[in-house]
């Protein structure tokens, strides 16, 4: 049965409470790492969920892949998606890395246009 609007509210509302936390949690670990975004589509949930981490620079988000902090921010992900009473997704596919140069270079700046090309 689809859930129904106040349902996807209150998971909506836990997601974003525990993202919250894994990010102010990243921003203090994470040399470059600004902030995270999620998207989901209700009508196709959990497996729609995506978690976006986003970097000041390329080269920030670069190094960072390159030295393992990715594997971190995919334990503070699934740590808060846990929290928040998510039904399991494969945290590597629900998870990306992106960063503010290459939106402003490809999108102009424009988040939300960068995020629905998924």
């Amino acid at each position: 049965m689809p859930s129904s609007k106040r349902d996807n509210a209150r998971i909506e509302r836990r997601l974003v409470a525990s993202l919250t936390e894994a990010c102010e949690t990243a921003k203090g670990e994470i040399i470059g790492f600004d902030w995270l975004t999620h998207t989901v589509d209700y009508t196709a949930f959990p497996q729609s969920l995506r978690v976006t981490w986003v970097f000041d620079t390329r080269a920030n988000k670069d190094r960072a892949l390159a030295t393992g902090a990715d594997q971190r921010m995919r334990e503070l992900a699934a740590a808060a998606l846990h929290e928040a009473d998510i039904p399991p997704v494969p945290i590597n596919r629900c998870v990306h890395f992106d960063c503010e140069e290459d939106c402003q270079r490809q999108h102009g700046g424009d988040w939300r246009v960068r995020l629905a090309r998924h």
